[in-house]
């Protein structure tokens, strides 16, 4: 059985961005892009909601074609380019990135079929609103939290909206370069 893994970089203080959104405070070095790699690639499918839809195409396709683009980063893009991609949005109209399904609406019984699928995981990266709508439908299996050694004091919180949760630690990686840390919680 197939899980729905969320992933998401989040300061000490639970924000996944600033008010603006700003996200310029994550922490990406070499060590970052090497596990980044291998991490996007154990997955077989990716959930955005619309914000970080547009984010996510507005960037990698381009990185992928752009000759400046490093190889981490070209690897990163060829992964998320020939990966299966769903969107949820209310307010989109279509989608042009290859490989990406267009949905309005969160079907949970739809997502449970998802799931009984033969095939790699289910990715949710950023995404706060679907992260949540998600949490309460009880389709989340497991939170994958990179937190960066940042205090932010205000910004976007990942856990906005959310019914209370118990999880339960099942890993964690130290980022000796960044001091970043990886927390695997399933629920």
């Amino acid at each position: 059985m197939r899980k729905i893994v969320v992933f998401n970089m989040i300061s000490v203080d639970g924000y996944f961005a600033g008010l603006d959104g700003n996200i310029d405070w994550h922490v990406v070095d070499d060590e970052f892009n090497e596990f980044a790699i291998e991490h996007t690639a154990d997955f077989g499918g990716i959930i955005f909601g619309r914000t970080t839809y547009e984010l996510f195409e507005g960037y990698w396709p381009k990185a992928l074609k752009d000759p400046k683009t490093g190889g981490d980063d070209r690897k990163i893009a060829q992964i998320i380019d020939d990966i299966y991609k769903f969107v949820f949005s209310k307010s989109l109209n279509k989608v042009v990135w290859k490989n990406t399904t267009l949905l309005h609406e969160i079907d949970p019984e739809e997502i449970k079929k998802w799931k009984q699928m033969d095939g790699k995981d289910i990715a949710i990266f950023g995404s706060g609103t679907i992260v949540a709508q998600f949490a309460k439908l009880g389709l989340i299996d497991e939170y994958r939290l990179m937190v960066n050694p940042v205090i932010l004091g205000e910004g976007k919180s990942f856990f906005k909206g959310m019914d209370r949760r118990k999880l339960k630690l099942v890993k964690s990686r130290e980022f000796k370069s960044s001091g970043n840390v990886l927390l695997y919680y399933q629920v």
